[in-house]
C-alpha cells in the first residue's frame, strides 16, 4: 500500500505521478479522486503491477451505468495522463485513449417551494439509531448545498478554520478545478451554523473536518447519497431514478436559479448578474453558468418574459430593422 492508501499494483506508480504533478505547481487533491476510482479497479481485477491489457482498458474506459458524461470524461482522461506519463518512463503498457466529451440534454431537477419545504421539514425531523451525529449535523450539512450552493464534497471539505462566524462566511477550500472561493451565510443559516458549532467545534481541532462521522472521520458521499433518497421518500418527492433524479446535487442547481432570479427581481442587468453568479458558484467559465439562464427562465414564466424583452429586439430586428427568414 503506498502513503497515500493506494493498494494496487499502480500504487507506487500513481505516488510517484502524483509527486511528479504538485513539483509542477499542481494541488495533489486534483488527482487523488479520480487515481483512486482508477486504483480500485485495477484492484478488483487482481493487477499486481504496472500493467495493462487491451481487455482492462476496454473495461475501465467503458461508461458506467448512470454515469454523466462529464464524469466518464473526466475519470477516464485523468488515467489517460497518468498511463502516457507511465509510457513515458520505459513501461509497457496498453495506452488509454481520449473520451470526446459529448453534451446531453439532461435537465437537473429544480426544486419547488412547496418540495423545498417538505425535504427541510424530513431534514431536521430525521433521527437515526445509528448516531446522533446525524440528527445534529445535516439541518447544516444539507442547507450548505441549497442556501449556499456548496457541491456534496465542497461542503463535506469543510474544515474547522474555513468558518468565519463573525464575517458571516465559510471558505470552500476542497473544490472543483481548484477553485476556492469564500461564500456568505444569510442570517438565518449563520444562526444556524452559530448554533451548530457551539454544540460541536470545541471537539475539533482547527484542521479538523467540521462534518465527520461517528468515528470522527470526514464524512462519506455515498452516505449522503443514502440518506437524501430516504428524505425524499419521507418529504413524498419521487425519486425517477436513471440518473434523472432528483439528485442530491440538483439542492446546487436549485440554488443557482433562485439566486439568478433573486439577482433579476432586484433590478440587476441579466449580463451584469450572470458574471457575479459564476465567480460565487466556482465555474471555471460564465459558459458554465449560462445555462443557469434557460432553467430561470423555464421555472419561471415572468423571467422569460423579462428576457423575451431583452432579447427580441436583437432575433427580430428591434430599432434596426425588419428580422429575416
Amino acid at each position: 500500500m503506498s502513503g497515500r492508501g493506494f493498494k494496487s499494483g499502480f500504487a507506487g506508480a500513481i505516488d510517484s505521478y502524483i509527486d511528479s504533478k504538485v513539483a509542477s505547481g499542481y494541488k495533489e487533491r486534483s488527482f487523488l479522486c479520480t487515481m483512486r476510482k482508477f486504483d480500485a479497479f485495477c484492484e478488483s481485477r487482481g493487477i499486481e503491477d504496472v500493467s495493462l491489457t487491451r481487455g482492462d482498458v476496454e473495461e475501465w474506459t467503458r461508461r458506467l451505468p448512470n454515469e454523466a458524461t462529464t464524469t466518464h470524461y473526466a475519470r477516464v482522461n485523468a488515467s489517460k495522463n497518468l498511463v502516457a506519463y507511465l509510457i513515458a518512463r520505459g513501461h509497457d503498457i496498453c495506452p488509454i485513449r481520449d473520451v470526446a466529451f459529448r453534451e446531453t440534454g439532461f435537465q437537473p431537477h429544480i426544486y419547488t417551494r412547496d418540495e423545498v419545504d417538505r425535504y427541510f421539514t424530513a431534514v431536521d425531523a430525521w433521527s437515526s439509531p445509528r448516531s446522533r451525529v446525524d440528527e445534529v449535523q445535516f439541518p447544516v450539512l444539507f442547507r450548505l448545498m441549497y442556501c449556499c450552493g456548496a457541491r456534496v464534497n465542497e461542503a463535506l471539505g469543510l474544515r474547522k478554520c474555513d468558518v468565519d462566524l463573525a464575517a458571516g462566511v465559510v471558505a470552500l477550500n476542497e473544490t472543483k478545478n481548484d477553485r476556492a472561493r469564500l461564500v456568505a451565510l444569510g442570517p438565518d443559516m449563520a444562526a444556524l451554523f452559530a448554533r451548530f458549532a457551539d454544540k460541536t467545534f470545541y471537539l475539533l481541532g482547527d484542521e479538523d473536518y467540521v462534518f465527520r462521522n461517528g468515528r470522527g472521520r470526514r464524512r462519506d458521499a455515498k452516505r449522503l447519497d443514502e440518506v437524501h433518497l430516504e428524505l425524499l421518500r419521507r418529504a413524498g418527492i419521487p425519486f425517477v431514478g436513471g440518473g434523472e433524479g432528483p439528485r442530491l446535487h440538483d439542492w446546487r442547481h436549485t440554488h443557482a436559479v433562485c439566486a439568478f432570479k433573486q439577482m433579476l427581481d432586484s433590478g440587476m442587468d441579466m449580463y451584469a448578474a450572470l458574471p457575479v453568479l459564476s465567480k460565487y458558484l466556482g465555474h471555471k467559465t460564465i459558459y458554465a453558468t449560462e445555462r443557469y439562464v434557460r432553467l430561470t427562465a423555464a421555472m419561471y414564466p415572468e423571467v422569460a418574459a423579462k428576457l423575451s424583452a431583452v432579447l427580441c429586439p436583437v432575433f427580430e430586428g428591434g430599432p434596426f430593422g425588419e428580422a429575416s427568414d
